[in-house]
C-alpha cells in the first residue's frame, strides 16, 4: 500500500475557502479505483494545519490521482494558492 501525507498551513483568513474545497475534493478522491483511505485532519491546536492521509494500491495509482480533473482544478487550481506551507511525505504500510 502506498501512503502519502500532506501537511498544509494555509494562510491567514482563508481556512473556510480551503476546507470548504478540500471537502469538494473527498468524493472525488474516495472514487479513484485505487484510493483505499483519503483522510483530512485539521489541527485542534492551529486550525490553519492540515493533515491528508492518504492510501492507493501503488505508486501508479496516486500518480493517476494527481492527474484527475478533480485534482488539477480543487487541490491545485483553488487550495494551493491558499496555502502558506505544503509539504508530502510518502510511506509504505507495514504488512504482517
Amino acid at each position: 500500500m502506498y501512503v502519502v501525507v500532506a501537511r498544509w498551513l494555509i494562510k491567514e483568513g482563508n481556512v473556510d475557502e480551503a476546507l470548504a474545497t478540500i471537502r469538494r475534493m473527498i468524493p472525488h478522491a474516495l472514487a479513484e479505483p485505487a484510493c483505499e483511505a483519503y483522510i483530512v485532519n485539521q489541527s485542534v491546536d492551529d486550525p490553519r494545519r492540515i493533515l491528508l492521509y492518504e492510501q492507493y494500491h501503488d505508486q501508479a495509482g496516486f500518480a493517476a490521482h494527481t492527474e484527475t480533473a478533480a485534482f488539477k482544478e480543487l487541490v491545485l487550481g483553488k487550495i494551493v494558492p491558499l496555502l502558506e506551507e505544503r509539504g508530502r511525505e510518502i510511506y509504505e504500510v507495514v504488512e504482517p
